[in-house]
């Protein structure tokens, strides 16, 4: 176990030690990977001692920067976030439970391994029915003939952060490295990023927002606490002085190997105004549209059908939700 006391310390020993190694941030997720044996590092680099990477402030142009070892329960409780980013601070309070948030991190959140019921099993369980895509096989068994690893993005974070046009700054072996969130993610569930494993989150930036705002995450699972998303809907919308929409965004995760962004939402719902029959008219066109677009896949446990029925009935619970002062 190595504790590095900088970021520059963090990326230099991973670079040391290759692919022998792994980050650790929070744990909540790495070390119960590695007691089934999906994860197998010789070498664990802990990230606690770096201060750098911890806490939540508010820069001189109203952004927020918010260091990827704050806790999920920081971020949650978080005044400046509540009122930036109520989406956010919402998503953050319902991932697992108290003790979870508590060591979980937001860049640990944010950077997730993907999920599946075939695939997030002990070695015996996935030896006995023959390994998979993602770890030591070659089936998919959740599409069959499949080519392509479709393991799931439960990240609650993530689409709150992706309606808010957040920026992620990765330091690794090549320099640093700032990304929209959007850009953050491909469809490959074995290693759903377009950063390699090398690459440190070193901190999430929020964009000042002009205007009044709102913003909500809603959550299905199973019990209302501890389980992963079997579907996660956020939505952020944008307020002018009149009371009408002057931008909106949606996003949704637990449907495949990569949250989604919905690019048709600012278009159907820019210059309607909560309350008055074209938002109602373009909420029902938006949520038709949505059930068409995302479609969950059999990767996680929960019915796959039920899921995307919740899908336009999530989505205009959020939106209603944010559209409230």
């Amino acid at each position: 176990m190595e504790y590095p006391t900088t970021v520059e310390d963090a990326v230099a020993l991973l670079a040391k030690h290759g692919d022998r190694a792994m980050f650790l941030a929070g744990g909540t997720d790495l070390l119960p990977n590695m007691k089934h044996g999906l994860f197998e590092p010789e070498v664990v680099i802990g990230l606690g001692a770096i201060e750098d990477m911890k806490g939540i402030r508010k820069d001189k142009d109203g952004s927020l920067h918010i260091g990827a070892m704050t806790s999920l329960t920081e971020v949650a409780r978080s005044q400046l976030i509540t009122e930036a980013a109520p989406a956010l601070a919402q998503a953050a309070s319902v991932v697992a439970g108290p003790q979870i948030r508590n060591m979980g991190t937001l860049g640990g959140n944010v950077m997730l391994d993907t999920r599946c019921q075939w695939y997030n099993q002990s070695h015996f369980w996935r030896k006995s029915l023959g390994y998979c895509l993602k770890k030591d096989g070659t089936v998919c068994h959740v599409i069959e003939g499949g080519k392509k690893c479709v393991a799931a993005a439960s990240n609650d974070t993530a689409p709150a952060l992706m309606t808010l046009a957040a920026e992620l700054h990765f330091l690794s072996p090549s320099g640093e490295v700032a990304l929209p969130i959007e850009e953050l993610w491909k469809a490959d569930g074995t290693w759903n990023k377009n950063v390699g494993p090398d690459a440190l989150l070193v901190s999430v930036h929020l964009p000042a927002l002009s205007g009044p705002h709102g913003g909500a995450y809603l959550k299905l699972r199973e019990r209302n606490a501890i389980d992963f998303p079997q579907l996660g809907i956020a939505a952020r919308l944008g307020f002018a002085e009149d009371g009408s929409i002057f931008e909106a965004a949606v996003a949704a995760t637990a449907l495949g190997p990569r949250p989604i962004l919905l690019q048709s939402t600012t278009k159907l719902l820019a210059g309607t105004t909560p309350g008055e029959s074209n938002f109602e008219e373009a909420l029902l066109e938006l949520c038709a549209k949505a059930h068409k677009q995302l479609s969950p896949l059999a990767n996680i446990p929960g019915d796959e059908t039920y899921r995307k029925r919740m899908v336009p009935i999530f989505l205009k619970r959020a939106l209603v939700l944010a559209a409230q002062p």
